[in-house]
């Protein structure tokens, strides 16, 4: 039985009737002391404090109860203990198991708010790793259940160190209860305050990160350009494709130019981040640009020359090398040094980088180099005709990471 926030009013008269009908009560302190003024004048049923699913399995062995509940806090479908004791009860025989819904905290919480929560994206990191800026970056509504060592102004201020400080942030606190305290405010104000553990909270991010079309890859002219060389679009797509990019990836763009494989790889990646390392300063300032002409708080410029530049930065699971500046080879190793398990995608344009590329590539360890050329015409209106015109061919190497649906 999901028994609500805590108050008694907030479990369901269904519910009330079951505690009082039942020889045998299990569940936490919390959850025991939560029900007894449901009980009033009845016979108090035994209670036994008990959490794990081993445990709660045991004490209702040892039980000749003809009915018992289990409580377990909000509702038994939103990140439950539940979960794993219906998977223990069906290993008993002769049970009969029914499960009763409470009022979750999502949807306490909006209630209070006065917005409906069908549009939320729920994040947990109450006794769980969770990748919260990351969720906030890639939807408009967020709801996070925060516990542990993962307090709510933590959280608030890792929001405010990825860039998010801005975003609209509500915390219930102790909700339910006579106690009970909502505050409304920017991730920055609410990173100076504090609360209680448990705390719950609904990120509003008006700007997500997110593709407009369906297109793999953006025209050329949708960037801001200047004389800074760029990926063209048709290599640009196949770039990206050969990188093998998930949500929640991070990725180096070595010798990033105007951004726009920086660009693309932030659009594809919109619960990660894109380290985009460059050192002239006219394509740091087309790189700063473009990311602000999408909106991308998950791309981050580094100033700075390969592979020195590099020295701090999160460990990649992608890194694509636009531009070495003779430095090819140890830009290789200083990925792999990162993560012995990264793919690498190199774009190279020169013979001599080409042969700089095969000669890295065959001793990284990071296996047998996948190498494309890419030739391609794009045509060109001369008078009442159209000619094709050759641009310089392109040759990629990919490498590593694991592309068969694997962790990387």
């Amino acid at each position: 039985m999901g028994i609500g926030m805590g108050n008694p009013e907030t479990l369901t008269v269904a519910g009330q009737a079951a505690i009082r009908r039942s020889q045998l009560l299990v569940g936490a302190r919390r959850m025991l002391d939560a029900v007894r003024p449901v009980l009033g004048d009845a016979t108090v049923p035994r209670m036994v404090e008990a959490v794990r699913a081993d445990d709660i399995l045991e004490a209702l062995r040892g039980s000749d109860a003809a009915c018992a509940c289990v409580l377990f806090s909000g509702d038994v479908g939103f990140y439950s203990g539940a979960n794993l004791l219906y998977q223990r009860l069906s290993e008993v025989q002769g049970l009969e198991v029914e499960a009763m819904p409470g009022v979750s905290s999502l949807s306490y919480l909006c209630a209070r708010l006065q917005t409906p929560w069908q549009d939320a994206h729920v994040v947990s990191v109450h006794g769980r790793a969770g990748n919260v800026a990351g969720a906030v970056q890639a939807h408009r509504k967020t709801f996070v259940l925060t516990g542990g060592q993962a307090k709510a102004q933590d959280v608030c201020a890792d929001l405010v160190a990825r860039g998010l400080g801005d975003v609209r942030v509500s915390a219930g606190e102790r909700l339910s209860y006579p106690e009970e305290r909502v505050v409304s405010g920017s991730a920055e104000e609410l990173a100076a305050m504090t609360f209680a553990d448990l705390t719950v909270l609904l990120v509003q991010n008006e700007a997500p990160i997110r593709r407009c079309e369906s297109a793999p890859c953006l025209p050329d002219d949708a960037l801001v350009r200047g004389r800074t060389p760029m990926t063209k679009e048709e290599v640009r797509e196949l770039a990206v494709c050969k990188l093998r990019l998930r949500p929640d990836h991070v990725l180096w763009d070595v010798g990033a130019g105007t951004g726009s494989v920086s660009v693309e790889g932030a659009l594809a990646v919109p619960e990660g981040q894109v380290f985009a390392i460059e050192k002239d300063e006219d394509a740091l300032a087309l790189l700063r640009a473009n990311r602000d002409r999408f909106g991308l708080r998950n791309l981050h410029v580094v100033a700075g020359r390969a592979p020195e530049a590099l020295v701090g930065l999160p460990a990649p699971d992608r890194v694509f090398i636009g531009g070495s500046s003779g430095d090819f080879k140890r830009i290789l190793h200083a990925a792999i040094a990162a993560n012995p398990n990264v793919r690498v995608v190199a774009s190279c344009l020169t013979l001599e980088t080409v042969s700089a590329a095969l000669g890295a590539f065959a001793d990284c360890g990071l296996g047998e180099a996948d190498v494309v050329q890419v030739g391609m015409a794009r045509g060109r209106k001369a008078g009442p005709y159209h000619l094709m015109m050759g641009l310089n061919p392109v040759y990629l190497f990919c490498a590593g990471g694991n592309v068969d649906g694997g962790a990387q």
